[in-house]
């Protein structure tokens, strides 16, 4: 591929864009050991579990629809799109490490898929190896969603190899998808279920240049609200008898009209993210402002501390329609039935990561920096093999009633499988997200040890950064190549960090405002070392008075880490609902490399008030105890249910 070709993902109304593949490589700490994790652990277990049968996503459906085994089709009516996701984890991996294995595995799979084609570019192995199942018969066969997961793939893998085996698959595929939906069907108005096919359309136009991918995905988010609910001509497979109408798929009101995050999260975000997409490339004004007004109604009124989004596992939204899985009422975010889909909690990264590459306002980092150190990491254990699906803020052990996708004990393989692929193929394309580039400046979002070798405007750029980030708050910046020129240095400040210091060279600068991009421009020379420190003293903090679950309660935080108790770390007959806090507490960091894979623990003394006595009571007079103190020892988060089924709570009641 020649230059131009490579850089196609360049969108003319981004204000900053993404790095070239291989640009940036971790190099120690934190994420460089979850590269390394998903490497050696995740991704290969996570093939064994997609070859056992009956896991909700499962290879072998590809391989019986190519002819190349014999059987049914197995798993979800989401399969391939989750097959596809672990594809691309596999490809961001290569990226970096380009190892042959990887390269071959890819090449495999892909001729599998190729085979399983169908002559006009359709692909869907649960209605080519189902009788029963007519292409688009109902929206629950999710083909969108798989197509659009191939489409992403598929750029992705050519973007990386320069192979054109994928991209010719996917390229059969939009211009099937092209010839179905741009004359915009009625009875295919309300038809998508989850929106990936957005940013798949979207990548694969970057990819190929192709206009008509691009129309596409613009006419996919106009479709969202087009068409009134519920007067609808019967005959569509999502006519009047649909369980779920309008505000569950975005389909109330028309995406540029809209001002409120509703409906299933997982496609909210999806949408969401794919229509930032459509905007890079487009411009469209109407576009950005809905989704900046939706954005605002997610992050200010809907997330939880974690960066979590989705409190419904079942619920009505404020126009009335049923919904699951879903974005709740303005405040309303409770804890022990939070739903928090790990799929809905990396798209809100995915959304926020795509609103700051085109505005530059850095809440959008912060938002993404929230969600992949907490309700991102969360769904994955230390040892990196098992996962959990749902992620709540409180969770009462063995008495716990466990809601829809909710377990005790984190599992291999699932009856739904999407959230596994979704957390590998993060994790393996993190570094991705941690510059961007823009005439003249060189953006910095994340802090972890890495090194980035790039041009800016056809001279080389390269820097390392050395830093033990989120467990300490010093970042080493050292300048190796740069062009000879003023350059400026865009580095988040993150919205906790007060009092954050910056020198260059041993020189103070000025003191930078939490909650910007600081900018440190000047002509650099090799061996320019910029020192940023970001103050990690823990903190307590609070939710705004309409959120009920929260009232007089308090979540602790370091950096951007998100704290818990688990009852495990309580002395024994300690009930964690009897720890309270005091408002002056004092914790205090300490690292332990033997717990948990190596994390900063915050130990400190809490408020034990004895109340046990309920009898099956539902009310009683207000009891009163003599307090005592109480060591206690938190958490990371993310860390929770690594050591056996235990209680777990985010938030804490002030004494």
């Amino acid at each position: 591929m020649d230059g131009d070709e490579r850089r196609r993902d360049i969108a003319p109304h981004r204000v900053m864009q993404p790095l070239e593949p291989g640009a940036v490589r971790w190099t120690r700490g934190f994420w460089a050991s979850r590269f390394e994790k998903n490497r050696l652990v995740t991704i290969p277990s996570m093939r064994q579990a997609m070859d056992i049968p009956h896991n909700g996503a499962v290879f072998s459906n590809l391989y019986v629809a190519a002819g190349l085994q014999e059987g049914e089709h197995d798993g979800t009516n989401w399969s391939d799109g989750d097959c596809y996701k672990w594809m691309e984890a596999v490809t961001h991996t290569y990226a970096s490490t380009r190892d042959p294995e990887l390269d071959a595995t890819l090449d495999d799979l892909i001729e599998a898929v190729a085979r399983a084609q169908a002559e006009d570019g359709y692909i869907c192995t649960q209605t080519q190896l189902n009788p029963a199942k007519e292409r688009w018969g109902a929206r629950g066969y999710h083909e969108l969603y798989n197509m659009g997961h191939l489409m992403t793939a598929a750029s992705v893998h050519h973007r990386v190899t320069g192979k054109d085996s994928f991209l010719a698959v996917a390229r059969k595929l939009a211009d099937y998808l092209w010839r179905t939906y741009s004359p915009r069907p009625k009875e295919l108005a309300h038809f998508p279920w989850n929106p990936s096919n957005i940013m798949g359309l979207v990548d694969l136009y970057r990819e190929t240049g192709e206009s008509r991918y691009l129309k596409l995905a613009d006419i996919f988010v106009s479709m969202r609200g087009s068409v009134p609910w519920p007067e609808f001509i019967h005959s569509s497979p999502v006519g009047l008898g649909d369980a779920h109408p309008g505000d569950q798929n975005q389909d109330r009101v028309a995406l540029r009209e809209e001002s409120n995050a509703v409906g299933h999260a997982v496609t909210a975000t999806y949408l969401y993210a794919g229509a930032a997409d459509v905007y890079a490339e487009t411009g469209e004004e109407a576009l950005l402002a809905a989704l900046e007004r939706i954005w605002e109604s997610s992050a200010r009124r809907k997330m939880y501390v974690t960066g979590a989004v989705g409190t419904y596992h079942h619920g009505v939204s404020r126009r009335g329609d049923k919904v699951h899985e879903a974005y709740a009422l303005d405040y309303m975010l409770s804890n022990d039935t939070a739903y928090n889909e790990t799929c809905a909690n990396i798209g809100n990264a995915m959304w926020s990561h795509r609103m700051l590459e085109l505005t530059g306002d850095a809440k959008y980092g912060d938002v993404v920096e929230q969600v992949i150190y907490n309700s991102g990491l969360s769904p994955i254990s230390i040892s990196g093999d098992r996962f959990c699906y749902t992620n709540p803020l409180r969770w009462y052990g063995l008495k716990h009633d466990a809601l829809s996708h909710d377990t005790p004990d984190r599992w291999q393989t699932h009856d739904c499988y999407c959230c596994p692929p979704q957390v590998a193929r993060t994790i393996a394309r993190m570094h991705n997200w941690a510059y961007s580039l823009a005439p003249g400046e060189l953006w910095v979002h994340l802090y972890g040890g890495s090194r980035l070798q790039t041009e800016l405007d056809g001279e080389a750029l390269s820097l390392s950064q050395q830093s033990n980030y989120p467990w300490d708050g010093r970042v080493n910046i050292t300048i190796h190549r740069a062009p000879d020129r003023e350059l400026a240095l865009r580095l988040r400040i993150p919205a906790w960090a007060q009092g954050a210091t910056i020198q260059v060279n041993g020189q103070s600068l000025p003191t930078p405002e939490p909650g910007t991009y600081a900018s440190v421009a000047r002509a650099w020379v090799p061996g320019d070392l910029v020192v940023l420190d970001l103050p990690m003293a823990p903190r307590l903090v609070q939710s705004h008075p309409r959120v009920e679950a929260n009232r007089n309660q308090v979540a602790v935080m370091r950096g951007p880490i998100v704290y818990c108790l688990e009852s495990i770390d309580l002395p024994e007959g300690i009930r964690l609902h009897e720890v309270t806090l005091a408002r002056d507490v004092v914790f205090t960091p300490w690292y332990d490399v033997g717990l948990l894979g190596g994390v900063v623990t915050l130990e400190g003394e809490g408020i034990r008030r004895p109340d046990d006595n309920w009898d099956g009571a539902l009310y009683r007079p207000l009891q009163t105890s003599n307090p005592d103190p109480v060591h206690l020892q938190l958490i990371p988060y993310f860390a929770w249910n690594n050591r056996g089924t235990t209680e777990m709570s985010v938030w804490l009641p002030l004494a």
